[in-house]
């Protein structure tokens, strides 16, 4: 038998079932008489649905029935929920476009769902599918949110006007205004931060099955957050109870933002099971997902930087165009948000003003990507700041260094009105520095060039702001052979919560890791909660999870005070035992749960058991930061960049399990590079997917990444009971920077000017052409 302990680097739970194949994913869900779904997509950015011809298609074989928004009318399904947006720039309340789950007049983007073809077989359903007619009349199609933005654009939704959907503004706009026209130096840029698709392990997958003796649904689906989704299809689209749906995510193949929001086929499936009185499946094709899956970023920023001839800087000004696309994702709203408000960064910057605007356009609806607040903002900062040091002739880590927010000034108040509780960012980057031997990089820059090759080494220091506040819940539950169940809204996307659970449970009752079990994400099991996303589950499910420990131990304190004959303050607990202090009377938790479970041997009022729940929700979320230095070379014949050395150091508090948070960083710098040096989404002007599939769309492999060197300063938070922060999404927050930092030192002695991303070998090879 095992204990495990908080911050013990324990290997992961999970491992050997998933390994082993014995996870349980959504397409694993095999159910009695099960029949499939295909959607048929529009191929069209912008059209109106002037006829749609079912009959032909209906008569194939293995057809059940074909569906189209007529029927899902008939039925009073509602449109597909989701939060209200912030407001417009004007103070109206924001717009969000009635989305149908299938459209009925207009499509807006390619691969919105125009039917739906339920067949004993995928094939049977995609043969039926493909004989559907649907007549289109082809309409002007945009996807340019700064087009969209200065109101130069057609308008797709009457009551939106230059297809404002909503804005964000942070800061003082006036003083800003003052500041830069004061500042002694000023840079102004305008970049992009490209669009880009999540790729997932796991495709998006439901499926669904109704119990008309129980009037139930109960929904299989590979997701973030069961209990939201839950709400938004009983109360928005079915208008039936909660108590009438069961949402289960199971394993999770990945997901980083992309499921986290309520797409138009998970209610479909369900209600379809309802409609052909059998359980239905439908798993997302690859290529389909490229049309399908809410996509990410897609920013074009207007920054202005100001400062002194010491590097100090005096202001920092954002506008920024955000393109959410034809609809607004539930979850969607982070980045524009995030490029409004992500303006200090880790430094000390007296002035400081964003303003977002998010606009509609006839492309995929945007969901949150992997550091959707930080990501954006902290490349478009960081690369000023560079850019900032060249213009001095300073070292990029000096400029930094003369602009942090000085860990004494902590709690530090920011001027867009955010508080920092605490940090050490300038111990994170001497850290950092140390561990990439950066004060000998010159000696590597001699040694690349006498190879032909181009050197350059690049920094960002970042912030994520993670654990976004919403109420979180825990149960514990022990039986009386003493295992103890643990339950919480969390879902299992691969990143091995219930590995950070069993420690914490297993060091607060002392109880061994094989008696305890984990069941994540299943709203039959569970009251309520969030879910996952936001790098918040060890931050407020493993708090609340603590609390839940803590009241049970408490309960126990109480009963083995009972069973000594001692009062309830005399108990001390030490490992699992129970015992009065200063003798060597004492009780295990074992002989507690025997007791627990025999009302006549309780404490009189007590109710029998051991099981506890509790919540909590933060008031704030907390501030994990890191630093990275990424070294690449570039052949200029080919324009192909090759890491060399990438370093990182990451300040997520207490670590709950150091490997864990190991292997979230990699994986978030991992997808930072990605973003960096080769994945985009591409339209063009009509709005079609260029990049629909793995021959277009360029994913990072195993041989494009360098050994990474990793090392942490932890910095407790006061934030939450465990005193952890947020380590899900720092590696690809501080990625992006660091490497187009190192793109463009590489290419600067060149005279290539702030090359954007991705920095494909293509682009390279023609800034270098174009330079020389």
């Amino acid at each position: 038998m095992t204990r495990y302990s908080i911050s013990q680097p324990v290997t992961q739970v999970e491992a050997a079932r998933l390994l082993k194949g014995e996870g349980r994913y959504t397409d694993d869900v095999k159910l009695p008489f099960e029949c499939h779904a295909v959607f048929l997509r529009s191929p069209h950015a912008h059209a109106h649905i002037v006829s749609i011809e079912t009959n032909i298609a209906k008569q194939k074989p293995g057809i059940i029935d074909i569906f189209t928004g007529e029927d899902l009318l008939s039925d009073n399904i509602g449109n597909v929920a989701g939060n209200s947006p912030p407001k417009r720039s004007d103070g109206r309340p924001g717009f969000r476009p009635p989305r149908e789950p299938i459209t009925q007049n207009r499509v807006l983007h390619v691969g919105q769902l125009v039917a739906m073809v339920i067949g004993e077989s995928i094939n049977q359903a995609k043969d039926a599918a493909e004989a559907i007619k649907v007549e289109y009349q082809i309409l002007e199609a945009e996807i340019d949110p700064i087009v969209n933005g200065k109101g130069n654009a057609p308008q797709l939704w009457p009551n939106a006007e230059n297809n404002e959907a909503f804005s964000a503004k942070k800061g003082d706009a006036d003083q800003t205004e003052a500041v830069l026209a004061a500042a002694p130096h000023v840079i102004t840029e305008t970049m992009k931060v490209t669009r880009v698709t999540a790729n997932t392990m796991e495709p998006r997958a439901v499926v669904a099955t109704y119990d008309p003796g129980r009037e139930h649904y109960t929904v299989f689906a590979c997701q973030q957050r069961p209990f939201v989704w839950r709400n938004m299809m009983t109360k928005n689209m079915f208008n039936i109870e909660e108590n009438q749906m069961t949402v289960i995510a199971g394993d999770v193949g990945g997901s980083f933002g992309m499921k986290g929001g309520l797409y138009p086929e998970v209610p479909l499936v369900a209600w379809a099971s309802k409609r052909v009185g059998r359980p239905v499946k439908w798993v997302c094709e690859r290529s389909e997902g490229h049309i399908a899956d809410d996509q990410a970023r897609d920013i074009v920023f207007e920054a202005e930087l100001g400062f002194d001839d010491r590097g100090k800087f005096h202001g920092y000004r954002v506008r920024a165009y955000a393109n959410v696309g034809a609809f607004l994702s539930m979850n969607g709203f982070g980045s524009p948000n995030g490029a409004a408000s992500y303006l200090c960064g880790t430094y000390d910057i007296p002035a400081v003003y964003g303003h977002s605007t998010a606009t509609l356009t006839n492309t995929v609806p945007m969901a949150n990507y992997r550091g959707p607040s930080g990501t954006p903002g902290s490349y478009v900062q960081e690369r000023l700041i560079d850019l900032a040091a060249t213009k001095l002739g300073l070292d990029p880590s000096e400029i930094r260094r003369r602009n942090y927010i000085s860990a004494a000034a902590m709690p530090f108040k920011l001027p867009n009105g955010q508080t920092y509780d605490c940090g050490e960012f300038e111990i994170v980057m001497e850290k950092c520095l140390k561990l990439a031997d950066y004060k000998n990089a010159s000696k590597r820059r001699i040694d690349a060039e006498t190879r032909g090759k181009l050197y350059g080494i690049g920094v960002s220091s970042s912030v994520d702001p993670s654990g976004s506040p919403a109420p979180e819940a825990a149960e514990l539950r022990f039986d009386p052979g003493g295992t103890v169940t643990v339950m919480t809204a969390s879902t299992a996307g691969g990143q091995s919560h219930a590995t950070i659970y069993t420690q914490i449970v297993s060091e607060t009752l002392g109880i061994d890791a094989e008696k305890i079990r984990v069941v994540e994400g299943d709203t039959s099991q569970h009251s309520f909660g969030s879910g996952t996303g936001a790098a918040r589950t060890a931050t407020i499910c493993g708090s609340v999870v603590l609390l839940a420990a803590e009241k049970t131990r408490e309960k126990a304190k109480k009963i083995a005070a009972h069973m000594l004959e001692a009062a309830d303050a005399d108990i001390e607990f030490d490992d699992g035992n129970f015992k009065v202090a200063g003798t060597d009377r004492a009780v295990t938790l074992s002989d507690i749960i025997d007791v627990a479970f025999e009302p006549k041997r309780m404490p009189p009022g007590m109710e029998f058991g051991l099981y506890e729940t509790a919540s909590w929700s933060p008031e704030t979320s907390n501030i994990p930061n890191t630093y990275h230095v990424c070294e690449i070379e570039i052949d200029p014949d080919t324009g192909t960049s090759k890491m060399m050395h990438y370093s990182a150091v990451h300040d997520v508090g207490v670590e709950l399990n150091p490997v864990l948070v190991d292997g979230q960083v990699i994986g978030g710098i991992a997808q930072g590079v990605g973003q960096a040096l080769m994945e985009q989404m591409l339209y063009d002007s009509d709005g079609q997917v260029l990049t629909g599939s793995f021959m277009d769309y360029c994913m990072p492999r195993a041989s494009d990444f360098c050994e990474f060197k990793l090392d942490r300063h932890p910095v407790p938070t006061a934030t939450n009971p465990l005193g952890v922060k947020g380590a899900g999404e720092g590696g690809t927050v501080g990625a992006l920077g660091a490497v187009m930092n190192a793109v463009n030192n590489a290419l600067e002695p060149l005279g290539v000017h702030n090359i954007g991303m991705p920095a494909t070998p293509e682009k390279v090879w023609k800034a270098i052409q174009q330079a020389s």
